[in-house]
């Protein structure tokens, strides 16, 4: 019998890719939209077309209502729960709103309908300790929501997932949660839509920054976000658990050499200097922006995705290959 999973927040980056992989492995996908407007360019996306289409179905729902999320749920096996706001200079509580009680109202959802396992994506920074702790990130650690290293979006982020686990914790039921903590999360776009933090790689590649300071990511390719969430979702380990899921640390110098290498001309505009720190510090003044950034200048936390490769067989592609490809499917690359 095939198997049913609900993916929310389907336009996203993330969402896109798991309902392309679930598609491509043979599961009934329903995703969820805030207007159907947006269902063929949803569709276009993600390749449901031809037979693969017929097992996509859109619904209606929003995090911030009730309404449409029964419809939805009713007769799933599982649900990715991917969909959150995103930053985007609005404050802090237009974010941690929709994603805390929408989360909430996801979870109240599942166990109503007796859904097996509900995976969420949260992120890495959920793990994180305070600055100068001199711990790395892993699964057994929960960030302070009040500790000043955080923005909005992350603060959202981890009253979300507090407030997951404190739900189920007491809702009892057939349902279990998983909760997968990506850290920057870059590859190929299937739309224009919803870059995300691939507007970093996007930004490299049109020169801005002119010079690139000494800042870092963490690494995970979307197509291996996407393969991690089915793997929590039906792993009988997983169950109860978290998961950090990174792969390589790159520095954006080690980024735009990448590029530079591998596309030649197409990446002209990739900056070749570096930004002395002075300087960035200095421009954080004028651009608050920059500001929850100047601590990171030449730090490297240290975080570990041990966890997902020993129990979920979790195997991410290197970064550079995720970071080249990503500047390759961006709208105009050549």
């Amino acid at each position: 019998m095939v198997e049913t999973v609900l993916v929310t927040g389907g336009t996203g980056f993330v969402g896109g890719w798991c309902i392309r992989e679930l598609l491509e492995r043979g599961y009934a996908v329903r995703t969820t939209l805030r207007s159907l407007s947006k269902e063929p360019a949803l569709r276009a996306a993600v390749g449901a077309e031809g037979p693969a289409g017929e097992r996509l179905a859109v619904f209606i729902a929003d995090l911030t209502s009730d309404e449409g999320w029964g419809a939805a749920m009713a007769g799933c096996d599982y649900v990715l729960h991917v969909a959150s706001p995103l930053g985007g200079g609005v404050d802090d509580e237009a974010l941690i709103g929709p994603a805390r009680d929408g989360t909430l109202r996801v979870l109240r959802a599942a166990v109503a309908a007796g859904v097996k396992r509900v995976v969420m994506t949260s992120a890495a920074a959920t793990a994180r300790p305070p600055r100068d702790s001199g711990k790395d990130s892993d699964e057994s650690v929960w960030a302070d929501p009040a500790d000043p290293q955080f923005d909005g979006y992350r603060r959202s982020k981890i009253l979300a997932e507090r407030a997951a686990w404190d739900f189920m914790a007491s809702a009892g039921g057939v349902t279990t949660l998983t909760t997968v903590l990506p850290s920057a999360v870059f590859g190929p776009v299937l739309s224009k839509e919803n870059l995300g933090s691939v507007r970093i790689i996007q930004g490299i590649m049109q020169g801005r920054p002119a010079r690139l300071p000494r800042l870092g990511f963490w690494v995970v390719d979307v197509r291996d976000l996407a393969d991690i969430h089915i793997r929590a979702m039906t792993s009988p380990d997983a169950a109860g658990q978290r998961f950090i899921a990174a792969g390589d640390y790159m520095w954006m110098d080690d980024m735009a050499k990448a590029l530079r290498s591998a596309l030649g001309p197409a990446a002209a505009k990739v900056p070749t200097r570096r930004m002395p720190d002075f300087a960035f510090r200095l421009a954080s003044r004028f651009t608050p922006q920059l500001r929850f950034f100047t601590p990171e200048l030449g730090r490297k936390m240290g975080l570990s995705s041990e966890k997902a490769r020993r129990v979920l067989g979790f195997s991410p592609r290197p970064a550079t290959t995720t970071v080249v490809e990503c500047a390759q499917s961006l709208p105009g690359a050549e």
